[in-house]
């Protein structure tokens, strides 16, 4: 998958506008759009501010890393199990 693609995906399950998020990052809703469509790419910083806002890593952006990281900061031990629980659930329905 493609940075573009990334950024659109990421940015519809958090379920925001382009203009929500172009406000947050502090960019217009056009240069948002042209990230998403691939006419132009972030600068790097902005590559750090958008890794920052979805919890992933630069990596996971560029495709450099394949699995996708959940912060789990500022939840109790118990919350982080329940976490564990629906995670290791869903990896067994993936396998049936």
């Amino acid at each position: 998958m493609l940075l573009n693609e990334k950024i659109k995906l990421l940015r519809k399950n958090k379920n925001v506008t382009q203009k929500e998020l172009a406000d947050t990052l502090g960019v217009s809703k056009q240069l948002l759009s042209g990230w998403e469509s691939n006419y132009s790419v972030p600068t790097i910083y902005k590559l750090i501010d958008l890794a920052y806002y979805f919890g992933v890593s630069t990596d996971y952006l560029l495709g450099l890393e394949t699995e996708k990281k959940i912060s789990v900061s500022g939840l109790t031990e118990e919350e982080i199990s329940h976490v564990a629980q629906i995670i290791n659930d869903l990896k067994k329905k993936d396998k049936e």
